[in-house]
């Protein structure tokens, strides 16, 4: 539905956009996500046909709408839209905000008002003006009036950014499955991962105007192909090491690493790829290494402990995350084993 080939875009002699290329298909939600200029919120306004295309083509149901000679404009892309800061009109109430635009009759107008508002729940505040509804409520209220027209793709800037932590949940939660039923193409810009991880079919990681990775949330998560990638997805624990002999050495045993021998390394370490075993003896394995605990907090469904491996300069200060209720006592040893399967390598 939504195709990007080698997309470029400079802003003076700012590269924003680089060689971009990326697919939307029927159906699918895809999530644009990367710190902020990175160039997601650029490609975006390029798919929408807010900026002018500079260089490659940009397709819409296999049709070209922008290319070195084509730009269609954006009223005529057939694209829904759903903006940071919603772009309601204020003097005019929620079911005329959501019929602005559509064509047919005033009755047919207000039929599919009433049809969409009814889909995202605020049907009720059919009557409203936005300065009276609360940001979760706008935000749905801004995603009816871009679905009302049936558009084959649908394009979203931030749309949850704006609204605190607990209601971005449920209005995302219920944003996902009216985008879903909807069967429209949906991409969508965000610089939180978490909501990438929650809203995307598939998830293109950007950094610097050109796409690190793109896959499904699972493969970014368990087979990051950079160490920026790796980090973007929380927080992560780092060990300095060099290759010997097909592995990178730290105090948990040896990590596989295909990497040139001699290579230096940084081996990234998930929180909860720390298993802890109490007191200081590591059952049945001969690797491992035995810590110090520092300090242990719960944070609700996981608990989190600061550790000490080793001491003087040399020294490493881990965090592990343990499901549950874990604390273990200031100073108290334990035992850490390391599970590979969340730990990477990544040259220096």
């Amino acid at each position: 539905m939504l195709k990007l080939d080698h997309v470029t875009h400079h802003y003076g002699a700012l590269r924003a956009v680089d060689d971009l290329s990326l697919g939307v298909g029927p159906g699918e939600v895809v999530c644009l996500l990367g710190p902020s200029g990175c160039g997601k919120s650029t490609a975006l306004r390029l798919a929408a046909g807010l900026e002018r295309l500079q260089q490659g083509v940009i397709r819409l149901n296999g049709k070209i709408v922008a290319d070195a000679t084509v730009d269609t404009p954006p009223e005529d892309r057939g694209v829904g839209l759903v903006f940071q800061d919603y772009a309601l009109f204020p003097h005019l109430n929620v079911r005329d905000n959501v019929a602005f635009g559509l064509g047919g009759s005033s009755a047919s107008r207000g039929q599919r008002a009433a049809e969409v508002l009814r889909q995202v729940g605020v049907d009720e505040y059919a009557e409203a003006f936005p300065h009276v509804l609360s940001g979760g409520q706008q935000q749905r209220v801004a995603l009816a009036r871009a679905l009302a027209p049936g558009p084959g793709v649908m394009l979203l800037d931030e749309p949850f950014s704006g609204l605190d932590a607990r209601l971005r949940d449920q209005v995302r939660d219920a944003t996902l499955h009216v985008l879903k039923n909807s069967g429209a193409a949906c991409l969508i810009v965000t610089h939180d991962p978490d909501e990438a991880m929650f809203m995307a079919d598939r998830i293109a990681v950007m950094r610097d105007g050109r796409l690190v990775q793109v896959g499904a949330p699972v493969d970014l998560y368990c087979k990051p192909a950079a160490a920026f990638v790796a980090r973007f997805f929380g927080e992560i624990n780092t060990i300095h090491a060099r290759v010997e002999r097909g592995a990178a050495a730290t105090p948990f045993g040896p990590v596989p690493s295909a990497l040139v021998e001699g290579s230096a390394v940084d081996v990234l370490i998930r929180p909860e790829a720390l298993k802890l075993h109490p007191g200081a003896v590591v059952p049945g394995r001969a690797a491992g290494c035995q810590a110090s605990v520092i300090a242990a907090r719960m944070l609700g469904r996981s608990s989190l402990i600061h550790l000490a491996v080793g001491s003087g300069p040399a020294g490493l200060h881990l965090h592990a995350r343990v499901p549950g209720r874990f604390l273990p006592a200031e100073n108290s040893q334990v035992g850490v084993t390391l599970d590979l399967e969340q730990t990477f390598v990544f040259e220096r």
